[in-house]
């Protein structure tokens, strides 16, 4: 059976910080990126899927049904996975569909329209406040990380 080595919404998606940071130490082999736009963009999922030389990660492309599905399945097999979320509501419709997650760390939201920072790499608003709020009160540990080695900040104490 596989295992979620870090469930992350970081809208950067595939970068340096997820791939030497976040996947070292933690036996990881495959680093899925779950972006509903990315994966039904053929050329865009090759992109990503062709960028598994570099590290010798697996990387793949999921929807967020689909890679609920995959978790349905076997619980990704024998893969150590690091799940990348470009959004937090993909994070609700994953697991809505059966993904089962035990805690999610946001790491890289950029500011938008109606935002506000909660950490200096994460800015938020009243939708995907009101999700992680559900999340939280539903059980799952949420908590806002750049990178292994900066300050963890558990979800009470960033959002107030």
């Amino acid at each position: 059976m596989g295992q979620i080595n870090l469930a992350r919404v970081d809208d950067r998606l595939i970068h340096g910080q997820v791939m030497t940071k976040w996947t070292k130490g933690f036996g990881t082999n495959s680093v899925y990126v779950v972006d509903n736009a990315t994966a039904a963009d053929d050329f865009m999922k090759d992109i990503y899927v062709s960028t598994n030389s570099t590290g010798g990660l697996s990387i793949k492309v999921y929807s967020a049904t689909e890679v609920a599905e995959e978790w349905k399945k076997n619980q990704f097999g024998d893969d150590k996975v690091v799940v990348v979320f470009k959004y937090i509501k993909e994070v609700k419709e994953a697991m809505d569909a059966g993904l089962e997650l035990k805690e999610l760390n946001v790491g890289g939201v950029s500011k938008k329209a109606n935002t506000k920072f909660v950490i200096p790499t994460v800015a938020i608003g009243d939708d995907e406040k009101a999700l992680l709020k559900e999340f939280h009160d539903n059980g799952l540990e949420i908590y806002f990380q750049t990178v292994p080695d900066s300050k963890r900040v558990e979800y009470d104490s960033a959002i107030k």
